[in-house]
């Protein structure tokens, strides 16, 4: 048995070490990387941490169940896309943006930015990036940048993603919650008056991050995508990006810090798109210059995915609003489920639960069909076949074309999800190690002392890598965060704050978001290269939230309840 902490960080951070190495430095596809690295984790998680083949089975297949859900999701937004492919309204949403502007770097903004937002807000678990992305090919984009732009927004908006569940679920369940509540009662402080004070401070770090996030979008879009493979050419944007930053972060932080988890994203989302699209009408900030990319005709192979997503100038004329419309459902429909009891309890009923999986303690799954993403974006779809006056054949032809994909990405998926379980699960073990997550942190706490709150939202970045989501990467880490806060004498609410932002920005890279995103635009098997891009934004974000909460920390000096008891 190692009981060395520092060989222990090191050994469970090799698979993710080793999915770099392979899909990044490589540049290896997905499909042949992640079933070596699946196997890879099964053998340090055995040999290493001594976890049982029971239990590495059992996370498996927990794993398999995660799989299906996220399929699901994929399934759903490749469908809708169909639908409205083959029933024209495709054709009129690309008119209409080329008539509020034909300039790409405002397009990226209006959609990704601001849509993408909302839609975050609304539902998380991966749909914005599943949704634009589409879109955005389906208007002309590249499939790569496309796809490397729907995961960029996985990033301010993520830790108030579906009505605040990173947060609400993720945080308060991944804090020893019992015993913090006696422990503020000392003082006559409630529960919630801490929670708060979390989530105003997430909303600010966030807030601060996020403005500069539309610019960072044109400046990748201008660098990668540019015929002249220039960061500078989109400066000519800066005053527009600023204000369309500022017109999404302004109402997101407000809403945070006097409303609550719930909203600030879906606010700041609606504000941010409804304003950004009435300025771009009347030209307010707008450059005279207009950028697009090179004829398509001219696109390396990398940049293509193999979805057709055309349309006949000649088929059946969908006015914009119609046309428009199953996307106006799809977020007022996740909105209601999310938000109104009722509803939500109902399409909650249909579920399939599956606990203790092989008998194995604290390994459940379970399925939410109506709940999920996916069972919304269905229902759109079967209003738009009546909306839009489809055939039978039409429908049928997106439903096939749509069932090819989503098997596509569910071949990489049943390799990466169960590995991530696996390596969260290890924390029960015939060794009794902390698990690969857990020990990853302390191996980074004890190397940094005092300096450790710059990476603080790194490690919540490393969690959201691993499990594709801020919700579960809150789960493992939140209360080491706060434990590690205690110990350096500083505020416990101030480092879970820190925690979550980056377990935000962690998405950017999250493998199987990469995978989710690439299947809905038919980029699979070039994930290497979405996240040799996305890791430029990533490092950005944690660098500016590192030092924006090392300032809280020892400049600010902000404090919690906790350091006075």
């Amino acid at each position: 048995m190692i009981d060395n902490n520092n060989v222990l960080a090191l050994l469970a951070f090799a698979p993710i070490l080793m999915a770099g190495f392979l899909l990044i430095g490589f540049r290896i596809a997905a499909k042949t990387a992640m079933p070596v690295v699946f196997i890879f984790t099964c053998l340090i998680a055995y040999f290493i941490w001594g976890m049982t083949g029971k239990r590495i089975l059992a996370s498996t297949f927990q794993g398999l169940i995660i799989t299906f859900s996220i399929a699901w999701i994929i399934f759903g937004a490749i469908m809708l896309l169909n639908t409205l492919k083959y029933s024209g309204a495709i054709g009129t949403i690309r008119r209409g943006f080329s008539d509020v502007s034909s300039d790409r770097r405002v397009q990226v903004i209006l959609i990704a930015w601001l849509f993408g937002c909302f839609i975050e807000g609304a539902s998380g678990f991966g749909t914005p990036a599943a949704v634009v992305a589409p879109l955005m090919v389906a208007i002309g984009f590249p499939a790569l940048a496309a796809v490397v732009f729907g995961m960029m927004i996985q990033s301010t908006p993520v830790s108030f993603g579906a009505v605040g569940t990173p947060l609400l679920v993720g945080v308060q369940s991944g804090l020893d919650k019992v015993i913090l509540t006696e422990r503020l009662s000392q003082q006559n402080i409630e529960w919630d008056y801490f929670f708060r004070l979390i989530v105003s401070e997430v909303a600010i770090i966030h807030g601060i991050c996020g403005i500069l996030m539309p610019l960072l979008l044109i400046m990748i879009m201008t660098r990668f995508f540019g015929k002249k493979k220039s960061w500078t050419e989109g400066f000519s944007i800066v005053p527009f990006a600023i204000f369309a930053g500022l017109s999404f972060t302004i109402p997101y932080v407000l809403t945070g810090v006097f409303l609550g988890p719930e909203f600030p994203s879906i606010i700041g989302g609606l504000l941010g798109l409804m304003l950004v699209t009435i300025v771009t009408k009347y030209n307010f900030l707008v450059p005279k210059d207009t950028w697009d990319f090179i004829p398509s005709s001219k696109w390396p192979d990398v940049w293509k995915g193999n979805i057709n997503v055309s349309y006949k100038e000649g088929s059946k004329k969908i006015n914009s609003f119609i046309a428009w419309l199953p996307y106006l459902l799809l977020a007022l429909f996740l909105v209601v489920s999310r938000i109104f009891e009722p509803i939500r309890s109902f399409l909650r009923s249909v579920k399939f639960n599956y606990s203790n999986i092989l008998g194995e303690q604290n390994i459940s799954a379970g399925l939410e069909i109506l709940y999920l993403p996916g069972g919304i974006l269905i229902f759109v779809c079967f209003f738009t076949f009546f909306l839009h006056r489809m055939s039978i054949m039409k429908i049928k032809s997106a439903f096939s074309e749509s069932l090819k994909t989503v098997f596509s990405a569910a071949f990489v998926l049943i390799f990466t999800v169960p590995m991530v379980r696996i390596m969260i699960n290890s924390g029960v073990n015939l060794n009794e190690i902390v698990s690969m997550p857990i020990s990853m942190a302390k191996g980074m706490s004890d190397a940094m002392g005092q300096m450790y709150p710059i990476f603080a939202p790194t490690i919540g970045a490393i969690g959201a890598f691993l499990a594709g989501s801020n919700t579960v990467s809150n789960l493992m880490l939140s209360q080491f965060q706060f434990e590690t806060a205690a110990i350096l004498n500083l505020s416990g609410a101030l480092m879970v704050a820190a925690q979550s932002v980056g377990a935000a920005a962690g998405n950017m890279i999250a493998i199987h978001n990469v995978v989710a995103a690439s299947a809905t635009v038919g980029l699979l098997g070039k994930e290497g290269e979405t996240l040799r891009i996305t890791i430029i934004p990533t490092l950005y974000y944690l660098t500016f939230a590192g030092i924006i909460v090392f300032i809280f920390f020892y400049i600010v000096k902000l404090s919690d309840p906790f350091q006075i008891i």
